[in-house]
């Protein structure tokens, strides 16, 4: 587990990419902020998760791994927890919040891109 990447992910610099090439300024992998986001507009109060299929438990996508399953199981369910209450945590404070799979970029990359410049857009209006 330790060469696995929480930062700086092929899909992240996808998206982080992308949003250079709009013009959009954010911050990356901001640290002290509650669940350590993706990308930050503080000015905006916007916080963007990307969450992999895995280690976030996608109800769609997540299988248990065919050995130590317990260890698994548990972690992954720890994981969904975490995402909950960060959630809980910025919609409580005001922030616009949003959790972006995986799978979506898979599935469909132009969309997720649009979806996540679309929600940065509305969050622009709605200050």
């Amino acid at each position: 587990m330790q060469a696995v990447k929480s930062k700086n992910t092929g899909l992240e610099k996808t998206v982080t990419n992308e949003l250079r090439v709009r013009r959009i300024s954010f911050r990356k992998n901001v640290r002290g902020m509650v669940g350590t986001p993706d990308i930050v507009i503080k000015r905006h109060r916007i916080v963007i998760f990307v969450d992999s299929c895995f280690w976030h438990g996608c109800k769609n996508h997540y299988r248990v791994p065919e050995t130590n399953t317990e260890y698994w199981q548990r972690k992954i369910e720890r994981n969904r927890e975490r995402d909950l209450k960060t959630t809980e945590y910025y919609l409580n404070n005001n922030w616009h919040i949003l959790r972006i799979w995986e799978h979506e970029f898979k599935e469909d990359q132009k969309g997720a891109i649009k979806k996540i410049v679309d929600f940065i857009n509305a969050s622009y209006e709605k200050v």
